[in-house]
């Protein structure tokens, strides 16, 4: 590793601490709910004051409970005769909500509350991604570049800025991949130093208790309890690490790696990788099962026929939950001005408008039309950057097979292809923010291209210098796009024309503006 190890933790800390004030300042602006805040934000509410999310007042026509709230007035929930005749049906796990709920509690039922812990897990994940991409590549400088580049990413800030469930699915699922990491350097020395210190048999040694695949399991868990879509990272990252654990046994010359790896890796790793998560997944619902006005809850029937039946009854009435949740992800049909196609999304064809008032006074910005928008998007010298990287790591992985290459197209691959069996196969109704949790995983593409740029240690130093010129300017063409960008991604109030100089195709113009 190069550098020191306060210097390892001082650059990420500082990369960190700047996506932090972009995330942080003005969180409370637009004062108002913006798009699926209208959802997410009502429903994190109603599990701090219910434990489950209850019906609201209003509909999409007539959103009274999001005027009320605007307006200070909490009383915001359908009153009803019955506990369970209030009942909401959600269509997502209630973690995500909870974690918002956690800034309602402490900054109060606005904006800012609402918003701060999703601004939080944006600033932490720029952390970990500095901290993983650093451990990935050994060096603290291409780290920090890592973690400075997911800073700069326009649809991670936009995300980080609004109560919705991606940012968290997001942060889960890259902590996640960080903790498998730091197992796989774990494993690996442990693994080595059981098989110097002692004779081992033709399977290799045991390597006990590893805590680093455990709070993956959790991590990945948690990724699931925010939305069902963390499952296809959870099962493709577990069968990534026992592959990885067979590959150290290989690499240190046991005969039966294979047998090794299946005989005394599996067992820890189906515990980690599939009991912990179900465990973390359950229990994010406690509120469901500990109250009697959660969809479908059966309250009184659960509670007829004493504690064995209570938990029978729960859990199926629980299971029956889940099935229609499925059924309903699975016909979701309805048309969306800014729905979009899994192809298109790479490209950043058609983003998604947060928040586009259409009566903004000439005297804001002192011209005679003036806009003020949260546009969904990402930084397009970032993306599009990335999709030759990512080009690139394929050419890699398939000359090397570099681990890290592996990884990096695994962890793009999941968060992005299975979208397209629901685009075929049921015509899904979907949106480009759907990409955000494979973001963190084009960045590492980004890096990691970066890191052969740069060249190696050894190399000359007209080579290193040339190399660090490319890479620097990469990383200023990324800033000064971000920076361009900036005002339609945090609604400050510009001139219509300033606005719609930033709309990089036809496509991305607000519907409400056109």
């Amino acid at each position: 590793m190069q550098g020191s190890t306060l210097l390892g933790w001082a650059g990420p800390l500082l990369v960190a601490l700047f996506g932090g004030l972009l995330r942080f300042i003005r969180l409370g602006e637009p004062n108002a709910v913006v798009f699926d805040e209208t959802f997410y934000a009502k429903d994190a509410y109603s599990l701090l004051t219910h434990g489950v999310e209850r019906t609201m007042l209003g509909d999409a026509k007539d959103p009274i409970a999001d005027r009320r709230l605007m307006a200070g007035n909490l009383d915001i929930f359908k009153q009803c005769p019955q506990p369970d005749d209030c009942a909401s049906f959600v269509a997502h796990p209630p973690l995500g909500k909870w974690m918002i709920a956690v800034g309602e509690w402490l900054f109060g039922m606005n904006p800012f509350g609402w918003r701060f812990v999703a601004a939080l897990a944006g600033t932490l994940s720029i952390l970990i991604m500095a901290r993983v991409a650093r451990r990935m590549t050994r060096s603290t400088l291409l780290g920090c570049l890592g973690g400075l580049l997911l800073s700069l990413d326009g649809l991670h800030l936009v995300l980080s800025r609004t109560a919705l469930l991606d940012i968290f699915l997001m942060f889960w699922v890259l902590a996640g991949f960080a903790c498998l990491v730091a197992d796989r350097d774990w494993a690996r020395e442990r693994l080595a130093g059981l098989y110097d210190s002692g004779p081992v048999t033709e399977l290799g040694p045991r390597l006990g208790l590893r805590p680093w695949r455990l709070a993956a399991g959790f991590c990945l868990g948690a990724a699931c309890a925010v939305k069902w879509s963390g499952i296809f990272f959870l099962i493709a990252f577990a069968i990534m690490s026992l592959m990885w654990d067979m590959g150290a046994r290989r690499a240190l010359g046991v005969r039966g790696s294979y047998r090794g790896a299946f005989s005394y890796d599996l067992p820890g790793a189906f515990g980690a990788m599939a009991i912990v998560p179900a465990v973390t997944f359950t229990v994010s619902w406690t509120g469901w099962f500990a109250t009697a006005g959660g969809w479908g809850r059966n309250w009184d029937q659960a509670t007829s026929s004493g504690p064995a039946f209570f938990i029978f009854d729960s859990v199926r009435s629980w299971l029956q939950y889940q099935l229609d949740v499925l059924g309903y992800h699975s016909n979701l049909h309805e048309y969306h001005p800014y729905m979009s196609e899994p192809w298109s999304w790479p490209l950043l064809i058609r983003p998604v408008s947060f928040y586009y008032p259409a009566n903004v006074p000439p005297s804001a910005c002192g011209a005679s039309a003036c806009s003020q928008a949260v546009h969904g998007v990402g930084t397009p010298a970032l993306w599009y950057a990335a999709i030759l990287a990512l080009i690139g790591l394929i050419a890699w992985y398939v000359a090397t097979r570099d681990w890290r290459a592996g990884a990096t197209l695994l962890g793009f691959a999941v968060g992005w292809l299975p979208w397209f069996y629901y685009a075929i196969a049921d015509n899904r109704t979907m949106y480009l923010f759907y990409m955000i949790p494979v973001v963190p995983f084009m960045v590492l593409a980004l890096v990691l291209v970066a890191g052969l740029v740069l060249g190696r240690q050894d190399a000359p130093a007209a080579r290193r210098a040339a190399g660090a010129a490319a890479v620097g300017a990469f990383a200023l063409i990324v800033l000064v796009n971000f920076w361009w960008l900036y005002p339609v991604l945090t609604a400050e109030t510009i001139t219509h024309a300033e606005w719609w100089a930033r709309m990089l195709m036809r496509s991305w113009v607000t519907t409400a503006a056109r």
